[in-house]
């Protein structure tokens, strides 16, 4: 990776900006894009017009900092007096305020480029220490839409997690005995609760990480996001949503299933069906150069030809969300496959995840994750869609 990969001279040119500031820890993507180091306490990158880059961290991160991080330019809060000012402010927060002051100054830089997520206590201080603050859109939001060749190594790694942890949810289901319309797995109820902890800890032996799990059944499936942390149930939709991200090279992966133990009715295998098509045709339309609205737009007209509702219409159910998203250190990047002017670009990694939701029926929602190329796509999802597990006869 070259430092001029992260040039943002035409960024600070609009902005009439001296610099580019950002201040964070380990939850920052763009941060952790820039600088390839994670740290839980606040650091500070700041790159000038000049294309000067510096990493702003405690001494004692300089060890692991040198190592790992893409930047040379290290400095720490110690060469600032940073100990000495918390004793004379008696607020380590303005203390650090203080030093990331000094260090501007010792740069000679006066009107400093922040993204609109930039600390307020910051951006109050370094105004009234006379420095003039001008939020803008981050600059790293469209450099990261396009993956390079590790990054996509990454999220590859990550999606075969997802795919082991969805498979072992998968097979738990699939081998639960019905008693009652209830599922039971050696004796016990089969509860959401226990699939997302089979989902966990399939994860952690691969290095990963989920949070926000979606295990629904039933009833919570006609909502996007519901969940069910109790019984499985016989013969209902159960939704499947796992967005594992590596502890270790942080960036995301994205996937969804729908299965249902035992016997679907004929609306939910209509359902089933109708998703699966729009996917299908999803996927086909995925092109560097394509408009992504174009895709969702696709979408919304088969799930309407066939009878279906779109939030189009004012429609409260039926397919209520865009048709996809980017992904990458966060798990919803630019772009967006929704009513957008995006146009695709080879190297996006999206997801296509068209779904239907109606509360006296239930939910179906399918979701792939691919790389988009200049010849079409490559679906980065390799695990099969079956719906019905397993009939009861």
């Amino acid at each position: 990776m070259k430092v001029t990969d992260f040039s943002l001279k035409k960024s600070l040119e609009e902005a009439k900006a001296d610099a580019y500031l950002m201040i964070g820890d380990i939850h920052n993507a763009d941060i952790y894009y820039v600088t390839r180091f994670l740290a839980s306490d606040e650091f500070m990158y700041l790159q000038t017009g000049a294309g000067k880059e510096i990493l702003f961290i405690s001494e004692m991160e300089r060890g692991r900092a040198e190592i790992e991080s893409r930047i040379s330019n290290i400095k720490t809060t110690q060469e600032f007096g940073y100990r000495e000012k918390i004793k004379e402010k008696k607020d380590a927060s303005i203390a650090y305020a203080a030093c990331i002051s000094e260090l501007l100054l010792g740069e000679e830089v006066k009107k400093i480029a922040v993204p609109y997520d930039f600390p307020v206590f910051y951006s109050n201080y370094l105004t009234e220490a006379g420095f003039t603050i001008v939020p803008i859109k981050s600059p790293f939001r469209k450099m990261r839409s396009v993956k390079r060749q590790e990054e996509l190594e990454a999220i590859r790694y990550s999606q075969m997690a997802g795919e082991k942890a969805m498979e072992a949810a998968i097979a738990l289901i699939e081998g639960a005995e019905e008693k009652e319309g209830i599922l039971y797995v050696e004796g016990e109820i089969l509860t959401g609760a226990k699939v997302n902890s089979v989902i966990d800890h399939t994860l952690l032996d691969f290095g990963c990480e989920a949070e926000e799990t979606i295990v629904s059944c039933g009833e919570d499936t006609a909502n996007p996001h519901g969940t069910t942390d109790g019984p499985i149930r016989a013969n209902a939709p159960i939704i499947l949503d796992i967005f594992p991200r590596s502890k270790k090279r942080r960036y995301f992966a994205d996937m969804t299933r729908t299965v249902l133990r035992g016997e679907a009715s004929e609306k939910l295998k209509e359902m089933y069906e109708t998703v699966f098509e729009a996917q299908k045709k999803a996927l086909s339309m995925v092109k560097a150069g394509v408009q992504a609205a174009e895709i969702h737009t696709a979408v919304c007209d088969l799930f309407e030809a066939r009878g279906y509702h779109t939030y189009r219409s004012g429609s409260k159910a039926g397919f209520t969300h865009s048709t996809g998203h980017g992904v990458g250190l966060d798990i919803h990047e630019i772009p967006g496959v929704g009513e957008s002017s995006f146009i695709l670009e080879a190297g996006n990694v999206i997801t296509i995840e068209p779904g239907l939701y109606y509360p006296e029926i239930g939910g179906v929602r399918l979701e792939d994750m691919v790389l988009v190329t200049e010849e079409g796509c490559e679906n980065l999802t390799r695990l099969e869609k079956k719906f019905v597990l397993k009939s009861y006869l």
